[in-house]
């Protein structure tokens, strides 16, 4: 009964700090950007950049020319967001989804372990509905705290690396999913986002980006 009891309480902190998260997401620009999503067409074989504001701000059918990429990325976007609208996503049976999300997650409070648990649910999801997708799931990227504004202070370099270790072993129990460290591309020598690519500290410069498809094709997954 004990036990019982403890898993029912456990049950129940988890939920109530889910439902912290789910009840948020869907601002208006969330909804404006799904709609804009649903209503256009799935291309054959689609490369997919999806995430929050970082990746909406690729210009991702520029920086791959040729391709058949989509920009999914909606600013302000959390795991929980992602998880709701993956079927727009998975509609299409993509080729590759690039996968980045969870700064958003840190920035209202939310552990590194609910944040990982719901990446799971998104690579199940994917596995489930379109097994034959291959999903390159992207670290979260080092912010610089030096320049981050005050509504920035949950997150820390700290608290990144954790995520991402625990991103890196997930990725790894699935066949399907490769796990890419883009700390490299943006670190400085002390794990800070370098100054030169960020606008304040946690989004990137537009030139940030020809580094970052560099980094995916020396890595040989785009």
């Amino acid at each position: 009964m004990l036990l019982i009891a403890v898993l029912l309480f456990s049950g129940m902190a988890w939920a109530q700090e889910a439902a912290k998260i789910d009840s948020s997401y869907a601002n208006s620009h969330y909804r404006m950007r799904l709609d804009f999503f649903r209503q256009m067409p799935n291309l054959k074989k689609e490369i997919v950049f999806l995430g929050n504001s970082i990746t909406e701000a690729g210009e991702w059918q520029e920086l791959v020319p040729c391709k058949p990429v989509v920009n999914r990325g909606i600013s302000g976007d959390v795991t929980w967001g992602v998880l709701a609208r993956l079927d727009e996503v998975l509609a299409s049976k993509p080729a590759k989804i690039f996968l980045l999300i969870g700064v958003n997650d840190l920035k209202r409070g939310i552990s590194t372990e609910i944040i990982s648990a719901n990446h799971r649910r998104i690579l199940a999801q994917i596995e489930r509905y379109s097994p034959k997708t291959k999903v390159i799931l992207q670290s979260v990227l080092p912010v610089n705290e030096d320049m981050l504004a005050i509504n920035y202070k949950n997150i820390n370099n700290a608290l990144i690396v954790e995520l991402n270790k625990r991103l890196q072993v997930l990725a790894g129990e699935y066949g399907n999913v490769t796990f890419i460290n883009l700390h490299p591309t943006f670190a400085d020598s002390t794990g800070q986002l370098e100054k030169g690519l960020s606008t304040d500290g946690l989004h990137l410069k537009t030139v940030a980006y020809i580094k970052w498809v560099e980094y995916l094709r020396k890595e040989k997954v785009l």
